[in-house]
Parts: C-alpha cells; structure tokens; sequence
C-alpha cells in the first residue's frame, strides 16, 4: 500500500474546521430576524454567484430574492442594498453605525495600516482626516487654485490631437485620458507628472500601475483568515510588501525634496508649488490641524488622493466621450452649447464651464449608467442594527449597489437609456443627498474629492467638444460600438476608444 503524504490531513483539517466555524455563526444567527439569502454552498457561501462583473451579477441576485440580502463571501457574512429607500433609512437613521470599513490585507500594507480617508476605520482619527480633506485639500477655493495645472495638462493632450488631424490619423483616446488624468493629479498631489509626454512612464507613474492592479487582488486570507498563510505562498503578501517600500522610499524623497526645496528658498518656492504635499506641511507648521499627523499618515492621504483620483477621472470621461459618440444627437446638442458659450476663443475658459448646463446633465447621466465604484467602497457595520425590518448583526461588511439602484425602473424611466435630458430642470445633484443617485457615494463616507474630479472631467470634455469634431475610426457605426465593461479599481470599458478628430479652425493654433 503506497505511503500517505504527511500533508494529507490538511485539507480535511481545513474542510472539518470550516464547517464547524458555519455551523457555530448559523446557531448564533437562529434568534435573529436576518434578511433573506440566496442558496449557498458550504465554505464559499455565495463567492461563485459573484461573476466577472459583480454588480451586474448581484443586480440579478437582488431581483430575484430582493433588495435587502445578506450573502456570506466565505468568512464574511454581507449586506447587499439594492434599493433606495434602504439607502434613505441608512443615511437618515444609522449612517454612523455604517461609517466603518473593513480592513483589508492590501490596503493595510500599502496604505500604513489603513491610516489614508477611503480605509480608515471611522472614528477620531478618520474625522480629522476628513476634515482636512474637505476644509483644506478640496475646497472650492483650492480647487480653483489648481486650474493651472488643468490648463496645461489639457493644452498638452489638445496639441497631441491636433498633430494626429493634421496627418489625417486615428487616436486612442482612452489611453490620452489616462495620460492628463493622471498628470493633473499627480501634479496636484505631489508635484511631479506620472506620463511624460513622450509617452513614457515616471517611475512614480510605474510604482501607481502596480498598487492599482495589487490593491485590487485577490487575497484568500480577507475571505477565509484561517487560510492567510496561502497569500504567502502565492506571493501577494511579499508582492504587497515589496511595493510598499518602494513607494514609502519615494515618498520619502518627494517630502525631503519639498522641505529642502522650502530652506534653500526662505519659504518661497514651497508657497508657490501647489501641491498636497506642501499644503500639508504648510498646515501643520502654522499650527492648523487639530492633531499631528506622522510622515506616514501623510504619505498614506497622499496615496490615497492619488488612487482615487487617476483612474475614476479618466474612466468617467472616457465613458462620456464613448456614450457622446454612440448617441450623435447628443454629440451635436452639446458641442452647439459649447461653441455658443466659448465663441471664438482659443479655448475654453473656466467661467464658461458654469454656463453649460447640458454638460452638466451628460456628466449626471454618464455617472448614473457608469458609476466608477458601482459598489461603492465596503462598509462595515460597528453594532447590530435593525434595517428594512429585519435584524443586521454587528460586523457584517456591507455592499451598496449604487449601479443598481440607477438603474432602477421604479425610479428611472427607461433607465437603460442615455438621455441626459433627464437632468434638465430636476433638482437632483452629485452629493448624494437624492438617495436614486449616489455615483460619489453617501453620508460621511461620502468621497470629498466630488469637486476636484468634476472640475477636471468637465473642462477636459469641454475642450474635446470645442476643439473637434468625432467620428469613430474605421468607419464604425455608432449604434454599434462595443460598451462592454471591465471590473478593476474602477469599472472600465473592456475595449479602448479609437476615433478619429477632425479639428475645428477657430481652435486650431497656428493655422489660417
């Protein structure tokens, strides 16, 4: 008889141990009015019924057993809300006890142990944090101060476009929205481009591909803990780490180069580089902020600005852009606003954004098809509560599915549709105070950035419209281009925007 393995018990020492950790949280669970939940195997729970893109399969789950269900994704057991009038009783009624976050392995390691505004645990800390973001980083006044940096990073991808019109060629526009996405943030944030504008990539711009693709991984020790050992065998974990020092050594330069930057030049050359970094330090030496914050909790805020900032503000507008392009009627309507509102100027200026109320409503209704986050960022609740009539334990991540609930019929009328004149004349905002619409989140942990990144995606758009004229490239019809999603840090188009620009003369530099 051949000889067992003396690995052999383990995986039956893991199945046993499984069904012994379910069978202890089902009869704790017995006195209590739970929401309902769809059919689940044993240890996975509900994780098959995810699919490739999530909010999509969980809209169906919802539809079928309701708008208020409580899956279990592995070890944890979850919340899914898929309705409104859940996410109105939430906000109005228990928006603290649903302010927490779960912690997760990636975000713990590369964010200084969750010490950023998206992952930090709500309380004291979390409330300094948000408030320095919302006072000082975002305010309306500092987000005006950075229009600098938007009219350059937009002249740059505006000239880009007009070298492809002179040859008569095709661009990808997807990849030239990541490019002055990413510029504007990063300059705003630390001062320094992640695209050059050869093309290549900043070794910041290298080390921020790589946390987002990370950050974003799938780690089997946040589903099941008692098989975290298994992210080190697979490498996650000292992938994670690894990455984690190298953005904290270059952080570390960046804010050595600020303060030296800020001695060699009495103060002056640090007052006039309008970055986080140097608003941060300038705060906390003029005594501003209500607690001391480390080197790490800032180099934690920074990256946190950084993710959620790049790839959500490049995502929307080339969202936009594919939609305008899809539906020419609407292209039309809103280069007829533009043009009315610019005249013959070179470019658009920003007091003329305010005047285009039809972008407005592109953008509202771009982001009520298209939510970057279209679950949200998890929550977590801190207590047991009692929600939608049935009973919430303590502990339990929560799932809001912002994708659904715009696109719910009981609210929205054909709301598969793109019709931004929805938007005309309707009170409803970006702040999440309409709980049928919440692209940017809701209640506390509602994201601060809303302003910031509207700012750059309607004077980006508004420029695209102005300057140039559209078509998609190769001839492509476009009741027939491709819109199919693909699920990362933010839901982005899974093919890129090639199209064809055909400039306008009254925006063409240089020539008669």
């Amino acid at each position: 008889m051949a000889e067992l393995s003396p690995l052999f018990p383990i995986p039956l020492l893991i199945l046993i141990f499984s069904i012994l950790i379910w069978l202890k949280l089902a009869k704790r669970n017995n006195n209590l009015r739970l929401p309902p939940s769809p059919p689940k195997l044993p240890i996975i729970g509900n994780i098959h019924q995810l699919g490739k893109l999530p909010h999509r399969s969980l809209r169906d789950l919802s539809s079928k057993y309701g708008p208020l269900l409580l899956l279990r994704l592995g070890h944890n057991p979850t919340l899914l809300v898929s309705s409104a009038d859940i996410v109105k009783e939430i906000v109005k009624n228990h928006d603290a006890v649903f302010s927490n976050r779960p912690k997760t392995t990636a975000a713990d390691i590369l964010l200084y142990g969750c010490k950023d505004l998206g992952f930090a645990p709500y309380g004291e800390y979390w409330k300094q944090v948000k408030k320095i973001s919302v006072l000082e980083l975002f305010s309306h006044k500092r987000v005006q101060s950075f229009q600098f940096v938007r009219d350059e990073e937009v002249g740059v991808i505006i000239d880009k476009i007009r070298g492809a019109c002179r040859k008569g060629e095709s661009i990808n526009l997807s990849e030239m929205l990541v490019f002055v996405s990413n510029n504007i943030v990063s300059r705003c944030v630390i001062g320094r481009k992640t695209e050059e504008d050869d093309g290549t990539c900043s070794k910041f711009g290298l080390l921020a591909k790589r946390l987002m693709v990370l950050l974003t991984s799938f780690c089997a020790g946040d589903m099941f803990p008692y098989l975290r050992w298994l992210d080190m065998l697979t490498g996650l974990v000292p992938n994670l780490k690894a990455l984690s020092g190298e953005l904290d050594a270059y952080l570390d330069q960046i804010i050595e180069e600020h303060e030296a930057s800020k001695s060699n030049n009495g103060g002056a050359a640090a007052a006039n580089k309008k970055d986080f970094v140097s608003i941060i330090f300038q705060l906390q030496k003029d005594g501003m902020l209500d607690m001391d914050l480390t080197q790490d909790n800032i180099k934690a805020i920074l990256l946190d600005m950084f993710l959620a900032g790049t790839d959500t503000t490049a995502s929307t507008a080339e969202w936009l852009m594919a939609e305008l392009l899809k539906h020419p009627e609407a292209m039309k309507k809103l280069q007829q606003e533009v043009r009315d509102v610019v005249g013959k100027k070179s470019k658009v200026e920003t007091e003329d954004i305010g005047k285009m109320n039809y972008l407005k409503c592109v953008l509202k209704e771009t982001l009520r098809l298209h939510p970057v986050a279209p679950l949200l960022l998890p929550r977590q609740t801190s207590a047991s509560v009692e929600l939608g009539g049935y009973d919430v334990p303590s502990n339990t991540t929560v799932l809001i599915n912002a994708w659904a609930i715009q696109r719910d019929p009981e609210w929205w009328e054909n709301p598969e549709e793109f019709m931004p004149e929805r938007f005309e004349n309707s009170g409803v905002d970006l702040k999440g105070e309409d709980f049928r619409f919440i692209p940017f989140g809701l209640g506390r942990r509602s994201c601060p950035g809303l302003s910031f990144g509207v700012a750059s995606i309607e004077y980006m758009v508004a420029n695209l419209v102005y300057c140039f004229d559209w078509k998609l490239a190769d001839g492509g019809i476009p009741e027939n281009l491709d819109m199919s999603e693909v699920y990362g840090i933010a839901v982005n188009r899974k093919t890129p925007l090639h199209v064809l620009p055909v400039s306008q003369r009254d925006c063409v530099k240089n020539e008669s």
